[in-house]
């Protein structure tokens, strides 16, 4: 099942030019759907979900969390018989507007509830230690010490000795039904080390009624049975019309143990890890004490996705849904992860500074860190290798602190997403609220705000509109990507500390990630242009190569390499599967030949195996460092230099990027399309080269849907495309093998003349928002309302129209570029009368030609600033609005929130605001012309 054969019914519109895909529910942003308390009703739901709309969200994910003191009559318990009303009225009219739902399956998070008992909840080993010397026994009874263990449970699962000379004893069978061990040494002094399966006793975080409860064993396919007979109940064998059912990021900390890991390690490793356990629990790091650890982490990274990944889809397939998971965080490998499922999705969480010019930041954040596109690129690389139609991200998670985060932030941390894969954006996110709640309504304590009562939510559709375009085109065929290269799990696992869960998260990649030779060359190789995917063992192991190409799965693209970065512990099966690759056909890029083996089994027998399989290769100098063996049909590249090898390859990067920008690719049936980025302090106004050859470039602006026949070049297999792309830009390129039989050329402008200055007697009106509309004003000079000699006005949090009348003498130019200045922080634009749409993002203008006119003219500005000055006057004035159960509401840091010490925010139109002519600009200037 795949997510297209899912969709729920979609709304179409018609694109600005045929050029554009057409619009589908799928390709508009989505968004997280807090249901406080499960305190919904059906009106509230329908208004709710009709704004959302009309904003131009394209669908829901409902994730039940706490409540909202004071509401609590009406709360509503999960998975109950008015909940499941609620559920299908939610769906009714989502399908009705045109918008689909998502749920997660589950309240809060992790996985668990009340149906979890202790022999479902997620475990942990507990060990404990005692010494018996000869001739003695041991008088103290094997059961656990820890008084939580003796309440949830913790059942003894090994007993062994560790004798002077070595000796390991089993002594499991020698305890009795009291936990008394019949058993006396007969010489020198043993340790003795007792296993009980205990209990991590997490609970449910953030739980809504009706969800509270121990978190799942994630290990266990029996718990996982468990837990989901609650919602086949509640379901009654008849699909919801969810589209996707969700997991959010694994977050089950210190679950280290499962009921039948011992025996699942054995059967999987092929030794008995119960008499290895003091080597297991070791604080050292010894390379035997490494490997057996290792051996470990891999058995539970094969359990969480055999036991609960697996089963978890199939269960959804059999709802007639898809799933749709983040994998990071889980004790994997979370590449394997994320290609088990329907649509992979990562999260953006922290802040990403730009250096675009002019944009401001209003949030010092130094407690997260920023996203990391290679962190981001696991999950499209578990999508793309697989086939798959979409990733998704949760978007926007702390992208600042509370009410100070602006539309115009939004944008280029959307972009960064999108060139690491993404193509469903979810934000994070939207929090149901009763028409009843006071301003600013109900709130989740982690997110960006996309709420009504955000001061910007009129103009939330410029971004909704930005999004959907984009995806409407990078949903468009499959990934075209490059190489594919290898992450060397191994390396991760070995050289971790020693605590037995090692869990693959966004908050440590500074450890796990960062420090590594496949991080670095993933870094590099998309700075010079190369398109990557990443690839586990399982993945190579799957791959086939016909020709010179290989793909993972049948379904999936093809690429033109395997790259194997340096790497410390590789399985000789991988090295072999790669071997086996080039005989078909396929070029293998090493960038040294690995080292050892990894694991404790059969240790000295595969490092043999990997001995005799590197020498094997007989690899001849080929210049520039690199070294080659012809193997079968293909070909093996032995490099340091990953670059160099790609080079003699003939795998070529493409420049585009040395001009700064950015990209990533999409083939729909032949037809290539680039998406660009600049996130530079450069314009880039150039002639630039694709590795395609084109019979026809159109140019799309996402910005504004405008399209065009780009001006384009021949040369040597490439196309060149003139570009002109502004800081804080994108463009998409659609690349056709066919010549396009219609479209108007792509207008190149550039600035001519001098900039008319719109200036006069500004009339100024504040339409909505609060706490109270501060006084209509004349205005001669533009200034901060923060400015204004009206209280009132300082902690205003809403929307005003500013309206001016000028007179443009002649219109001479091309085109006219309506520029703001200093705008704090989106505007919606009226010119004569006519909607000429939203500048709600750096650089803060747009092509207004069309609307202008000889002689008078009138310019209306709707102005939204931030929620942040009304908020500081609620908390200066003590006013309660933060009343929910469990974390309540914290800032950034996580600690109480407080806005009563913050400065007011500048808000409004600051200008100066000016019409800068554009001539058509038949050559292209530098790049770094800074316009």
């Amino acid at each position: 099942m795949t997510a297209s054969n899912t969709a729920p019914p979609s709304t179409t519109t018609t694109s600005l030019s045929a050029a554009w895909p057409t619009v589908k529910a799928e390709n508009r942003p989505w968004t997280r759907w807090w249901w406080m308390g499960n305190a919904v009703d059906e009106a509230n739901l329908t208004r709710n979900l009709k704004l959302y709309a009309e904003a131009g969200l394209g669908g829901v994910e409902i994730t039940p969390i706490y409540g909202a003191v004071g509401y609590e009559q009406s709360y509503i318990d999960y998975l109950s018989p008015t909940w499941m009303r609620m559920l299908g009225a939610t769906v009714q009219q989502a399908h009705t507007l045109g918008m689909g739902v998502d749920m997660n399956l589950g309240t809060g998070w992790p996985y668990g509830g009340p149906q979890i008992t202790p022999e479902s909840a997620a475990g942990k080993l507990v060990v404990q230690t005692y010494e018996v010397k000869a001739g003695q026994r041991l008088a103290e009874k094997l059961v656990a010490q820890d008084p939580k263990q003796q309440k949830l449970g913790a059942p003894l699962k090994a007993v062994v000795a560790y004798g002077p000379k070595g000796e390991r004893l089993d002594l499991l069978a020698k305890v009795d039904a009291s936990g008394l061990l019949d058993w006396r040494p007969t010489a020198g002094t043993w340790q003795v080390y007792a296993a009980f399966g205990g209990h991590t006793g997490q609970m449910v975080k953030r739980a809504a009624p009706g969800g509270a409860g121990l978190t799942m064993d994630h290990l266990s396919e029996q718990a996982l049975n468990t837990y989901l007979r609650r919602f086949d109940t509640a379901f009654g064998g008849k699909p919801a019309g969810i589209r996707s059912f969700f997991n959010d990021s694994y977050e089950v900390y210190d679950a280290d143990f499962s009921p039948r890991l011992f025996e699942e390690f054995q059967q999987r490793r092929g030794y008995d890890l119960r008499l290895y356990l003091r080597e297991l629990v070791s604080k050292e790091n010894n390379d035997q004490v490494a490997r057996i650890r290792d051996d470990y982490r891999e058995t539970v990274a094969e359990m969480v996705q055999q036991n609960f990944t697996k089963p978890w889809t199939n269960w959804i397939h059999g709802q007639k849904a898809v799933s749709r998971n983040q994998a990071h965080g889980a004790p994997g490998n979370v590449l394997d992860l994320y290609a088990s499922v329907d649509i992979p999705e990562c999260e953006t969480f922290g802040l990403t500074k730009f250096p675009i010019p002019d944009m401001r930041y209003y949030t010092v954040d130094t407690k997260n860190v920023p996203p990391d596109p290679v962190m981001m690129k696991f999950a499209s690389s578990g999508a793309n290798v697989m086939g798959r139609a979409l990733t998704s991200s949760e978007t926007f998670t702390w992208l600042g602190e509370h009410f100070k985060v602006p539309l115009a932030h939004c944008k280029p941390q959307a972009e960064l997403a999108f060139l690491t894969g993404v193509n469903h954006i979810f934000y994070h996110g939207t929090t149901y609220s009763p028409e009843q709640a006071n301003w600013p309504g109900w709130l989740f304590y982690a997110s960006t705000n996309f709420a009504p009562s955000n001061s910007w939510w009129p103009h939330l559709k410029g971004l909704n509109e930005y999004i959907t375009r984009c995806q409407s085109v990078l949903q468009a065929g499959q990934a075209d990507n490059d190489v594919l290269m290898y992450w060397p799990v191994y390396d991760v696992r070995h050289n971790a500390p020693p605590k037995l869960d090692m869990m693959i998260s966004i908050h440590t990649i500074e450890e796990w990630l960062y420090p590594t030779a496949f991080y670095k060359n993933a870094v590099q190789l998309a700075k010079t242009g190369y398109a990557v995917d990443f690839v586990s063992d399982a993945m190579i192991r799957q791959a086939q190569a016909t020709g010179t190409s290989l793909r993972v799965a049948a379904q999936g693209p093809s690429y033109k390499a395997l790259i194997i970065p340096a790497t410390g512990y590789m399985p000789v099966e991988t090295l072999a599967n790669a071997v086996k690759l080039a005989q078909q056909g396929a070029t293998v890029i090493l960038q040294e030949l690995p080292k050892d083996v990894p694991g404790f089994h059969d240790l000295e027998g595969r490092r043999q195996q990997l001995k005799a399989l590197t020498a094997g290769l007989s690899f001849a100098a080929a210049g520039t460092g690199v070294q080659v063996t012809k193997v079968g049909s293909g070909q093996i590249v032995l490099a340091a230099d990953v670059q160099q090898a790609l080079a003699y390859s003939k795998i070529n990067r493409e420049t585009l990027t040395d001009t700064g920008l950015q990209f990533v690719r999409r083939n729909d049936k032949g037809t290539r399309y680039y998406y660009l980025v600049n996130h530079t302090a450069n314009t880039v106004d150039s002639w630039v080269p694709l590795n395609t050859s084109a019979k026809a470039v159109t140019i799309l602006d996402p910005q504004d849907g405008r399209a065009g026949l780009a001006s384009t070049t021949a040369e040597g297999g490439q196309t060149k495309v003139r570009l002109q792309i502004k800081p804080g830009e994108s463009l998409i390129l659609k690349a056709a093998e066919q010549a396009e039989v219609a479209g108007q050329p792509w207008q190149y402008l550039a600035p001519t003349g001098t900039p008319v200055a719109v200036a006069g007697d500004w009339k100024l009106h504040f339409t909505s928002g609060g706490p109270e509309l501060p006084k209509d004003q004349t205005l001669t000079k533009l200034t901060s309302w923060t400015d204004l000699a009206d209280d009132n006005a300082k902690r205003f949090a809403g929307t005003a129209e500013y309206t001016v009348t000028f007179t443009m003498p002649a219109k001479t130019g091309a085109d006219y570029l309506l520029k703001l200045g200093d705008v704090r922080e989106s505007a919606h634009v009226w010119i004569n009368g006519q909607d000429a749409g939203y500048i709600w993002s750096h650089p803060y203008e747009k092509k207004v030609g069309a609307y202008l006119k000889k002689g008078k003219n009138t310019l209306k500005l709707e102005i939204a600033n931030l929620m942040a000055n009304r908020i500081i006057d609620l908390d200066k004035r003590k006013v309660e609005w933060r009343k929910y159960h469990e974390i309540n509401f914290v800032d950034l840091y996580y600690k109480p929130f407080d806005a009563s010490s913050w400065p007011l925010q500048p808000s409004g139109l600051l200008g100066p605001v000016t019409l800068q002519p554009l001539a058509v600009s038949t050559e292209a200037r530098t790049q770094n012309s800074g316009q």
